[in-house]
């Protein structure tokens, strides 16, 4: 059975990326990119699925043994594992140089003190674990295993054999000792990789991430767990593109053992504006820069029927299908692959990306006047469409309803275009437009707001809450002070937190209905709705019950700092895909917030 969802550790090169156990299995890979075929699918299956573990040798009947300690190396994304055995200590390093050529996998074995039997078990299975290649030697050093268009080649010094489909290494190390291991991708009909450089390609990558880190303008109290979210949102970013994806999986379920499974290996429009926002905030322009790119590149010949996600590359296509061989994480299926979500209609979005393209004028980004003029054409698809029904923020897939964060972010979206016609940088019909937003704002106060409880709604005319809700403030609709901000706030803390006070996105249930989104069962806690719940109350003046709720959710962070989509407060887990961008921008989101307020411990 794969590890819990906190026991796994990101490694990658901006291309795609690993995660590791703590017993050093390397249990999900996807090679060459972010979205292709798994070549290690044991994360959603069993051993016979592929995975790479590195460790001390252990008995046929014997669990692995997980690390005593882990930790990155300072601030990047080199992974330090050590195992403290009757024999000795060992190190293992895992790490994903930033790719110049074919994309590697290394782990660097290194005795600390004693002698330690060690044991690299590699098992490649291609196409998600459905297809054993033909695996053989090429010489003493190198290993190669073929199935259709793909080769990967495993290097090392050590000598290796194979064994039931499986290519071994038993080895042992003393004090100062390194053993290196690779694996590379490349296309079957290629010439071999270049042999890899295992030390050379260690002090690359850390120089790489020190110089890149070097770049954060945040020196707050809470730098530690900025750095490691922006360290984690670049390595969701893919290099040749400045797409950004939402989370390196697929189908980690949001309930163990349910179908709340879905593929998060794109780049959805909402994640990847928020995520220029934090960037932005934090001193790195060139991905801002990037991301605008991708987005003028992704959406052009088309705007207004703007997707709600594309591929890393723009691609407009992610039909979804299900992976039927494979089990699940713990048992939870089906097993998604691609989107179906990527077509739905969802209002809130043109919002989502026109405050990011004004965020980034605000902030002196170089102009591009193709980025105006997909605002514009932004607006006049809203002048005619924001009054319709549609799936809302949290893609349910239930029938279409007129849901207000979409109205919201609508006005959001005429708003800050209007704020760019008034700089001077655009031409648009002001009056006009003027008068729609009034418009927008009048149709949500009286439509979307609850008097006698005084609470915003999820959608009109409904009883249910949303949080979402919690971004009215944020997003300048209301000023904080204003009573109904205040009442839903206050709505939301007490029909919408779980016992240790964390937050859901919705109710899924209601008294008359078991699927209000279409989709059976619960979920978790969702965690950027608990960290915009900090952001409201210090916005209100609750900036000590703020910080507290801030520092209880940085306390869900696994050792290493990362954070998946949700926590389960009955299991104490954390459950959806992982390393979850949209957990991860709003935590630095709510710091700078917070820092700005004063409202920090000592």
């Amino acid at each position: 059975m794969a590890g819990r969802i906190e026991d796994y550790a990101l490694i990658g090169d901006m291309q795609t990326a690993a995660l590791v156990c703590r017993d050093g299995t390397a249990d999900w890979l996807c090679l060459p990119r972010f979205d292709s075929h798994a070549v290690f699918a044991g994360l959603l299956g069993t051993e016979e699925h592929g995975f790479w573990r590195v460790g001390p040798a252990h008995g046929a009947d014997e669990a692995p043994p997980a690390a005593d300690r882990r930790r990155y190396r300072g601030d990047s994304l080199i992974l330090e594992s050590e195992w403290d055995t009757p024999r000795g200590t060992v190190r293992v390093t895992d790490f994903m140089p930033p790719r110049d050529g074919a994309p590697q996998l290394i782990r660097i074995v290194e005795g600390v003190t004693g002698r330690v039997q060690m044991r690299s078990t590699l098992r490649m299975r291609f196409s998600y674990g459905r297809i054993t290649p033909w695996v053989h030697k090429v010489d003493d050093t190198r290993t190669v295993a073929v199935a259709g268009p793909d080769s990967v080649w495993f290097d090392t010094e050590a000598e290796t054999y194979g064994k039931n489909l499986t290519t071994y290494s038993d080895f042992t190390v003393s004090p100062g000792e390194r053993v290196a291991f690779t694996i590379s991708w490349q296309p079957s009909h290629r010439e071999p990789p270049a042999l890899p450089e295992p030390e050379a390609s260690l002090e690359a990558t850390e120089d790489f991430w020190r110089e890149w880190v070097e770049h954060c303008t945040y020196h707050g109290p809470y730098r530690e767990a900025v750095v490691r979210s922006l360290i984690t949102l670049k390595a969701l970013t893919y290099a040749p593109t400045g797409g950004i994806v939402a989370a390196p999986t697929t189908s980690l379920p949001e309930t163990l053992g349910g179908e709340r499974n879905w593929d998060y290996r794109y780049t959805w429009l909402r994640d990847a504006a928020i995520t220029l926002s934090s960037l932005l905030r934090t001193g790195y322009r060139e991905e801002a820069r990037a991301w605008r790119e991708w987005l003028l590149r992704a959406v052009a010949g088309d705007p207004e029927n703007l997707q709600i996600m594309y591929g890393i590359a723009g691609e407009r296509e992610l039909g979804e299908t299900e992976l039927d061989w494979l089990p699940g994480y713990e048992n939870s299926t089906p097993v998604r692959a691609g989107n179906g979500a990527a077509h739905q209609l969802q209002l809130d979005v043109y919002g989502e990306v026109t405050e990011a393209l004004h965020l980034a004028h605000m902030t002196g980004l170089a102009r591009n006047d193709y980025a105006s003029l997909l605002q514009l054409k932004l607006i006049r698809y809203l002048e005619t469409h924001w009054d319709q029904p549609d799936e809302g923020i949290w893609e349910v897939r239930g029938p279409r309803r007129h849901f207000v964060h979409s109205k919201v972010m609508a006005w959001v979206a005429v708003d800050r275009t209007i704020k760019l016609i008034e700089s001077g940088d655009a031409d648009g019909p002001l009056d006009k437009w003027r008068q729609l937003r009034d418009d927008i704002h009048r149709d949500v106060c009286e439509k979307g707001y609850d008097k006698e409880r005084n609470t915003f709604t999820q959608s009109y005319g409904s009883q249910e809450l949303d949080a979402s809700l919690l971004l009215i403030p944020q997003m300048g609709f209301l000023p904080p002070d204003d009573k109904r901000v205040i009442g839903t706030i206050e709505a939301i803390q007490r029909e919408l937190s779980t016992p240790d006070g964390f937050i859901l996105r919705y109710p899924t249930t209601s008294d008359d209905t078991d699927n209000l989104d279409g989709l059976l069962g619960e979920e978790g806690a969702f965690l950027a709705c608990s960290f915009w719940m900090a952001d409201d109350l210090a916005m209100i003046g609750r900036v000590d019950e703020a910080r507290k709720l801030f520092e209880k959710l940085l306390a869900l962070r696994n050792d290493l700092g990362l954070l998946a989509e949700e926590w389960d407060p009955h299991l104490q887990r954390q459950v959806g895909n992982f390393p979850q961008a949209f957990s991860h921008v709003p935590l630095i989101d709510t710091a700078l917030r917070l820092t700005a307020s004063g409202a920090y411990a000592g």
